[in-house]
Protein backbone atom coordinates (compact mmCIF):
# COMPACT_ATOMS: atom_id res chain seq x y z
CA UNK A 1 0.00 0.00 0.00
CA UNK A 2 1.60 3.61 -1.06
CA UNK A 3 -0.76 5.88 0.69
CA UNK A 4 1.26 9.06 1.36
CA UNK A 5 -1.31 10.52 3.56
CA UNK A 6 -3.53 9.61 6.61
CA UNK A 7 -6.13 11.02 8.45
CA UNK A 8 -6.19 11.59 12.59
CA UNK A 9 -7.40 13.16 15.71
CA UNK A 10 -5.65 15.55 17.29
CA UNK A 11 -5.29 14.08 21.50
CA UNK A 12 -3.08 16.10 23.56
CA UNK A 13 0.27 17.65 23.71
CA UNK A 14 2.59 16.52 25.80
CA UNK A 15 6.14 15.84 26.29
CA UNK A 16 9.16 13.40 26.00
CA UNK A 17 12.97 12.82 26.25
CA UNK A 18 15.33 11.71 23.43
CA UNK A 19 17.97 8.97 24.22
CA UNK A 20 20.51 11.94 24.62
CA UNK A 21 18.61 13.43 27.27
CA UNK A 22 16.73 15.86 24.97
CA UNK A 23 13.42 17.10 26.12
CA UNK A 24 11.10 17.77 23.32
CA UNK A 25 7.26 18.71 22.99
CA UNK A 26 5.16 16.15 20.89
CA UNK A 27 1.94 15.89 20.06
CA UNK A 28 -0.68 12.19 20.56
CA UNK A 29 -2.82 11.37 17.33
CA UNK A 30 -5.07 8.51 16.92
CA UNK A 31 -4.58 7.22 13.29
CA UNK A 32 -6.13 4.02 13.77
CA UNK A 33 -9.53 4.16 12.59
CA UNK A 34 -8.61 4.84 8.67
CA UNK A 35 -10.22 2.39 5.95
CA UNK A 36 -10.86 3.16 2.09
CA UNK A 37 -14.36 3.88 1.23
CA UNK A 38 -13.94 4.73 -2.45
CA UNK A 39 -11.13 4.43 -5.43
CA UNK A 40 -11.44 6.79 -8.38
CA UNK A 41 -10.16 5.79 -11.43
CA UNK A 42 -8.72 8.16 -14.39
CA UNK A 43 -10.99 5.96 -16.59
CA UNK A 44 -14.03 6.94 -14.96
CA UNK A 45 -13.03 10.16 -13.02
CA UNK A 46 -10.20 11.60 -14.82
CA UNK A 47 -7.91 11.02 -12.04
CA UNK A 48 -6.89 8.12 -9.67
CA UNK A 49 -7.60 9.11 -5.91
CA UNK A 50 -8.23 6.95 -2.57
CA UNK A 51 -11.42 7.72 -0.71
CA UNK A 52 -10.49 7.43 2.91
CA UNK A 53 -13.00 7.54 5.61
CA UNK A 54 -12.66 8.56 9.71
CA UNK A 55 -14.39 8.54 12.15
CA UNK A 56 -17.84 7.22 13.50
CA UNK A 57 -20.95 9.44 13.52
CA UNK A 58 -24.65 8.09 14.55
CA UNK A 59 -26.89 9.93 12.32
CA UNK A 60 -26.07 9.64 8.89
CA UNK A 61 -28.13 11.12 5.23
CA UNK A 62 -29.44 8.55 3.14
CA UNK A 63 -27.29 9.06 0.13
CA UNK A 64 -23.98 8.45 2.21
CA UNK A 65 -25.77 4.92 3.09
CA UNK A 66 -26.10 4.06 -0.31
CA UNK A 67 -22.42 5.24 -0.82
CA UNK A 68 -21.06 3.34 2.23
CA UNK A 69 -22.78 0.58 1.18
CA UNK A 70 -21.17 0.12 -1.88
CA UNK A 71 -17.51 0.19 -0.12
CA UNK A 72 -18.78 -2.50 2.48
CA UNK A 73 -17.93 -0.74 5.80
CA UNK A 74 -19.66 -1.64 8.77
CA UNK A 75 -19.15 1.62 11.00
CA UNK A 76 -20.60 4.76 9.80
CA UNK A 77 -17.80 7.38 9.35
CA UNK A 78 -17.56 11.03 10.60
CA UNK A 79 -15.21 12.33 8.12
CA UNK A 80 -14.63 11.21 4.40
CA UNK A 81 -11.06 12.85 2.49
CA UNK A 82 -9.42 11.93 -0.92
CA UNK A 83 -5.82 11.16 -1.02
CA UNK A 84 -4.14 10.88 -4.96
CA UNK A 85 -2.12 8.30 -5.36
CA UNK A 86 -0.06 7.54 -8.70
CA UNK A 87 -1.22 3.95 -8.74
CA UNK A 88 -4.99 2.40 -7.33
CA UNK A 89 -3.23 -1.15 -7.87
CA UNK A 90 -3.73 -3.26 -4.60
CA UNK A 91 -6.13 -0.98 -3.41
CA UNK A 92 -9.90 -2.61 -2.50
CA UNK A 93 -12.84 -1.07 -1.11
CA UNK A 94 -13.78 -1.30 3.06
CA UNK A 95 -10.28 -2.36 3.58
CA UNK A 96 -8.59 -0.98 7.05
CA UNK A 97 -5.53 1.44 7.13
CA UNK A 98 -2.86 0.66 9.25
CA UNK A 99 -0.90 3.91 10.92
CA UNK A 100 2.08 1.50 10.14
CA UNK A 101 1.56 0.82 6.93
CA UNK A 102 1.73 4.59 5.52
CA UNK A 103 4.13 5.99 8.67
CA UNK A 104 6.98 5.03 10.47
CA UNK A 105 9.23 6.65 13.42
CA UNK A 106 11.88 8.92 11.84
CA UNK A 107 9.59 10.08 8.57
CA UNK A 108 9.33 14.22 8.09
CA UNK A 109 5.53 14.95 7.97
CA UNK A 110 2.97 18.29 6.75
CA UNK A 111 0.27 18.38 8.84
CA UNK A 112 -2.78 20.57 7.95
CA UNK A 113 -5.87 21.37 10.46
CA UNK A 114 -7.98 23.83 11.37
CA UNK A 115 -6.68 26.28 13.81
CA UNK A 116 -9.06 27.17 17.25
CA UNK A 117 -11.42 30.23 16.77
CA UNK A 118 -10.86 32.99 19.09
CA UNK A 119 -13.73 35.33 17.94
CA UNK A 120 -13.06 38.81 16.98
CA UNK A 121 -10.51 39.95 17.87
CA UNK A 122 -8.37 43.57 17.51
CA UNK A 123 -5.24 44.53 15.61
CA UNK A 124 -3.15 44.05 18.53
CA UNK A 125 -4.31 40.43 19.37
CA UNK A 126 -4.17 39.71 15.69
CA UNK A 127 -1.90 40.98 13.94
CA UNK A 128 0.78 41.78 16.48
CA UNK A 129 0.34 45.74 16.32
CA UNK A 130 2.44 48.12 19.06
CA UNK A 131 -0.28 50.06 19.50
CA UNK A 132 -0.10 53.49 20.66
CA UNK A 133 2.44 55.91 22.20
CA UNK A 134 1.48 55.49 26.44
CA UNK A 135 3.14 58.77 27.46
CA UNK A 136 1.88 62.84 26.31
CA UNK A 137 -1.79 62.08 27.31
CA UNK A 138 -2.09 59.30 25.22
CA UNK A 139 -5.12 57.74 27.06
CA UNK A 140 -7.18 55.87 25.03
CA UNK A 141 -4.72 55.34 21.91
CA UNK A 142 -2.62 52.44 23.42
CA UNK A 143 -4.22 49.46 21.46
CA UNK A 144 -5.85 51.55 18.64
CA UNK A 145 -4.98 50.54 15.04
CA UNK A 146 -3.94 54.09 13.81
CA UNK A 147 -4.06 55.47 10.54
CA UNK A 148 -5.60 53.19 7.99
CA UNK A 149 -4.81 54.85 4.70
CA UNK A 150 -4.40 58.28 2.75
CA UNK A 151 -6.49 60.97 2.24
CA UNK A 152 -8.07 61.94 -1.24
CA UNK A 153 -5.58 59.37 -3.24
CA UNK A 154 -7.14 56.68 -3.30
CA UNK A 155 -9.97 57.63 -0.84
CA UNK A 156 -10.40 54.16 0.06
CA UNK A 157 -9.10 51.12 1.95
CA UNK A 158 -7.29 48.59 0.37
CA UNK A 159 -8.09 44.90 0.04
CA UNK A 160 -6.24 43.03 2.94
CA UNK A 161 -4.96 45.71 5.02
CA UNK A 162 -4.68 44.11 8.28
CA UNK A 163 -7.28 45.11 10.49
CA UNK A 164 -9.58 44.09 13.36
CA UNK A 165 -11.68 41.03 12.44
CA UNK A 166 -12.61 37.78 13.02
CA UNK A 167 -9.43 35.38 13.98
CA UNK A 168 -8.86 31.69 14.29
CA UNK A 169 -10.55 28.80 12.31
CA UNK A 170 -8.57 29.15 9.37
CA UNK A 171 -6.75 26.11 7.78
CA UNK A 172 -3.21 25.98 8.55
CA UNK A 173 0.11 23.78 7.53
CA UNK A 174 2.68 23.17 9.57
CA UNK A 175 5.42 22.09 7.88
CA UNK A 176 8.82 19.64 8.39
CA UNK A 177 8.06 17.76 11.31
CA UNK A 178 8.96 14.75 12.39
CA UNK A 179 7.14 11.42 14.03
CA UNK A 180 8.86 10.07 17.22
CA UNK A 181 6.82 6.76 17.27
CA UNK A 182 4.27 4.47 16.26
CA UNK A 183 2.32 2.59 18.02
CA UNK A 184 -1.08 1.14 19.07
CA UNK A 185 -3.18 3.35 16.46
CA UNK A 186 -1.85 6.36 17.51
CA UNK A 187 1.17 8.45 16.71
CA UNK A 188 3.57 11.02 18.27
CA UNK A 189 5.09 14.01 16.44
CA UNK A 190 7.70 16.08 17.85
CA UNK A 191 6.11 19.65 17.85
CA UNK A 192 2.71 21.15 18.12
CA UNK A 193 -0.01 20.92 15.28
CA UNK A 194 -2.56 23.34 14.50
CA UNK A 195 -6.37 22.53 16.02
CA UNK A 196 -8.10 22.23 19.25
CA UNK A 197 -8.50 18.83 20.68
CA UNK A 198 -10.00 16.12 18.96
CA UNK A 199 -9.80 18.27 15.68
CA UNK A 200 -8.92 16.87 12.53
CA UNK A 201 -5.79 16.46 10.99
CA UNK A 202 -4.33 15.60 7.56
CA UNK A 203 -0.73 13.68 7.78
CA UNK A 204 1.05 13.71 4.86
CA UNK A 205 4.34 12.00 4.27
CA UNK A 206 7.41 13.66 2.38
CA UNK A 207 10.64 12.40 3.06
CA UNK A 208 12.70 10.76 6.22
CA UNK A 209 14.82 11.71 8.27
CA UNK A 210 18.63 10.21 8.32
CA UNK A 211 19.74 11.30 11.73
CA UNK A 212 16.45 10.11 13.49
CA UNK A 213 17.04 9.95 17.22
CA UNK A 214 14.36 8.01 19.06
CA UNK A 215 12.93 8.47 22.18
CA UNK A 216 14.16 7.47 25.13
CA UNK A 217 12.14 4.07 26.42
CA UNK A 218 13.06 2.15 29.28
CA UNK A 219 11.49 -1.13 28.24
CA UNK A 220 14.46 -1.74 25.68
CA UNK A 221 15.93 -5.44 24.84
CA UNK A 222 18.64 -5.18 26.80
CA UNK A 223 17.51 -4.00 30.10
CA UNK A 224 14.79 -6.79 30.02
CA UNK A 225 17.35 -9.13 29.44
CA UNK A 226 19.09 -7.93 32.75
CA UNK A 227 15.95 -7.60 34.69
CA UNK A 228 15.04 -11.22 33.62
CA UNK A 229 13.53 -13.87 36.26
CA UNK A 230 16.89 -15.85 37.09
CA UNK A 231 17.38 -19.93 36.71
CA UNK A 232 16.80 -22.51 39.20
CA UNK A 233 20.38 -23.11 39.86
CA UNK A 234 20.97 -18.67 39.89
CA UNK A 235 18.07 -19.03 42.68
CA UNK A 236 20.52 -21.62 44.40
CA UNK A 237 23.60 -19.64 44.13
CA UNK A 238 22.45 -16.80 44.98
CA UNK A 239 20.57 -18.98 48.49
CA UNK A 240 23.79 -21.13 49.49
CA UNK A 241 25.77 -17.17 49.28
CA UNK A 242 23.24 -15.43 51.13
CA UNK A 243 23.62 -18.18 53.74
CA UNK A 244 26.86 -18.00 53.93
CA UNK A 245 27.15 -14.41 54.62
CA UNK A 246 24.64 -14.54 56.90
CA UNK A 247 27.04 -17.19 58.88
CA UNK A 248 30.09 -14.77 58.41
CA UNK A 249 27.66 -11.54 60.66
CA UNK A 250 26.71 -14.09 62.92
CA UNK A 251 30.49 -15.19 63.55
CA UNK A 252 31.87 -11.70 63.57
CA UNK A 253 29.12 -10.76 66.07
CA UNK A 254 30.17 -13.74 68.25
CA UNK A 255 33.89 -12.60 68.06
CA UNK A 256 33.00 -9.37 69.49
CA UNK A 257 30.66 -10.24 72.30
CA UNK A 258 33.11 -12.76 73.27
CA UNK A 259 36.60 -9.54 72.79
CA UNK A 260 33.56 -7.22 74.99
CA UNK A 261 33.08 -10.12 77.85
CA UNK A 262 37.07 -10.53 78.53
CA UNK A 263 38.01 -7.21 78.49
CA UNK A 264 35.01 -6.43 80.76
CA UNK A 265 36.32 -9.50 83.12
CA UNK A 266 39.84 -8.09 82.80
CA UNK A 267 38.89 -4.58 83.90
CA UNK A 268 36.43 -5.94 86.56
CA UNK A 269 39.79 -7.98 88.14
CA UNK A 270 41.93 -5.17 88.26
CA UNK A 271 39.51 -3.15 89.79
CA UNK A 272 38.77 -5.54 92.55
CA UNK A 273 42.78 -6.01 93.19
CA UNK A 274 42.81 -2.62 93.51
CA UNK A 275 39.83 -2.22 95.95
CA UNK A 276 41.60 -4.82 97.72
CA UNK A 277 44.68 -2.63 98.55
CA UNK A 278 43.11 0.14 99.36
CA UNK A 279 41.05 -1.57 102.54
CA UNK A 280 43.99 -3.65 103.58
CA UNK A 281 45.57 -0.50 104.27
CA UNK A 282 43.17 1.47 105.44
CA UNK A 283 42.53 -0.54 108.72
CA UNK A 284 46.39 -0.81 109.65
CA UNK A 285 46.85 2.80 109.81
CA UNK A 286 43.19 3.49 111.67
CA UNK A 287 44.30 0.80 114.33
CA UNK A 288 47.67 2.01 114.37
CA UNK A 289 46.42 5.35 115.89
CA UNK A 290 43.77 4.04 117.92
CA UNK A 291 45.87 1.28 119.48
CA UNK A 292 45.41 1.14 123.15
CA UNK A 293 48.76 1.91 125.23
CA UNK A 294 50.89 -0.87 126.91
CA UNK A 295 50.99 -1.24 130.96
CA UNK A 296 54.47 0.59 131.42
CA UNK A 297 53.13 3.48 129.16
CA UNK A 298 49.63 3.76 131.64
CA UNK A 299 51.92 3.53 134.34
CA UNK A 300 54.63 6.66 132.94
CA UNK A 301 51.27 8.51 132.48
CA UNK A 302 49.91 8.17 135.76
CA UNK A 303 53.36 9.12 137.59
CA UNK A 304 53.22 11.94 135.05
CA UNK A 305 50.10 13.05 136.57
CA UNK A 306 50.96 12.93 140.13
CA UNK A 307 54.13 14.85 139.33
CA UNK A 308 52.43 18.28 137.76
CA UNK A 309 49.38 17.97 140.74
Amino acid sequence: MNLSAIIGKKIEQTQAFLEDGTRVPLTRVFVGDNSISQIKTSEKDGYMAVQVAFGKRNKISKPLTGHLKKAGLKNTPRFLREIRVDDVAGFESGTVVTPEEVLSAGDKIDVVGVSKGKGFAGAVKRWGFHGGPKTHGQSDRHRAPGSIGQGTTPGRVYKGKKMAGRMGSDRVTIKNLEIADVKDGEILIKGLIPGPKNGLVMITKIGENKKFKPLFSIASEEIVEEIAEPSDSEVIEGKEKADKVVDAEVEIEEKLEANETTEVSEESTAEEAKAEEVYDEKPSEETDEVAEPSDSEAMEGKEKSEDSK
